[in-house]
């Protein structure tokens, strides 16, 4: 039967059964998407990454939660980024993928062995209806103080921002409730409290996807950077996902580009195998 290499890495952290894990499988060549999303089923993860090379130091690169094939994704970004150097020796100093609609995101690795990973800023669609924002309260348990809708192609985000830090860490939200709701995705944040070194923390949640709460997303922050950098003044941050699982990121505004950074661990290697 064949067989195809599986590495799991936790990622935006730097310990065990912390942080978002993720499946990587390096391939030679493109799977039919149907098996690649069978194979993202069965591993149940929030997302699996398929990468094929495309060049000296370069990949193409696809995600896939259990239950679709997403435009964007950085913590498998992250895993891939470890995969690649840790696990298969590359040495680059730059890593640079292709994705089909993200277009070419780069990873290098900084002194202290964050993997700094550029991505597309995402932009303010406007603010959300009335009626919407009530639903969105009702679906999370507790209001938001206000909602701000951000699009792109085929992933739209609600960002839901709350009083406090201890509230959005506190939400137990009616998933299903916020599965019918318009969005892909609703993140809820809120700034850091006072005399605390995070300036904003976030959870995100995409029943949508397949994915009831993703515990790191650094997708995500593709919309809390812009967001916090226009509301704080400032261009650098210090964030964490509040999850059960939990996960600290280093952030940056860079025009329009988000800098995320973050931490690896590599949990599991083994195969899959296939059928003939």
């Amino acid at each position: 039967m064949p067989t195809l290499p599986l590495y799991q890495v936790d990622a935006f952290t730097d310990r065990l059964f912390a942080g978002n894990p993720a499946a990587v499988v390096p391939l030679d060549s493109w799977l039919p998407d149907a098996v690649m999303q069978a194979i993202a089923g069965e591993n149940n993860l929030a997302e699996t990454a398929f990468f094929v090379p495309a060049g000296e130091a370069r990949w193409e690169l696809r995600w896939f939660t259990p239950a679709i094939e997403v435009p964007l994704c950085g913590h498998a970004t992250l895993a891939t980024a470890y995969v690649l150097t840790e696990c298969l020796g590359d040495t680059a100093a730059t890593l640079t993928f292709v994705t089909r609609e993200s277009g070419e995101l780069t990873v290098t690795r900084d002194a202290d062995g964050w993997y700094v990973m550029r991505f597309p800023r995402r932009h303010e669609a406007g603010t959300v209806d009335a009626a919407d924002i009530d639903k969105l309260a009702d679906a999370l348990r507790a209001r938001p103080q206000a909602v701000v809708s951000f699009a792109v192609p085929n992933d739209t985000s609600w960002l839901a921002v709350l009083d406090s830090a201890a509230e959005v860490e506190a939400l137990a939200p009616d998933i299903r409730a916020l599965g019918g709701l318009p969005p892909r995705n609703i993140i809820a944040t809120a700034a850091g409290a006072p005399g605390n070194a995070v300036d904003f923390v976030s959870r995100m949640f995409a029943p949508k996807a397949g994915i009831d709460e993703d515990p790191v997303t650094g997708s995500a922050h593709c919309t809390l950077v812009p967001y916090w950098a226009e509301r704080l003044g400032k261009t650098d941050f210090t964030a964490r996902q509040v999850s059960k699982r939990g996960g600290d990121l280093r952030c940056r505004l860079d025009g329009e580009t988000v800098v995320v950074a973050g931490q690896g661990v590599l949990y599991l290697k083994g195969e899959i195998v296939l059928p003939d």
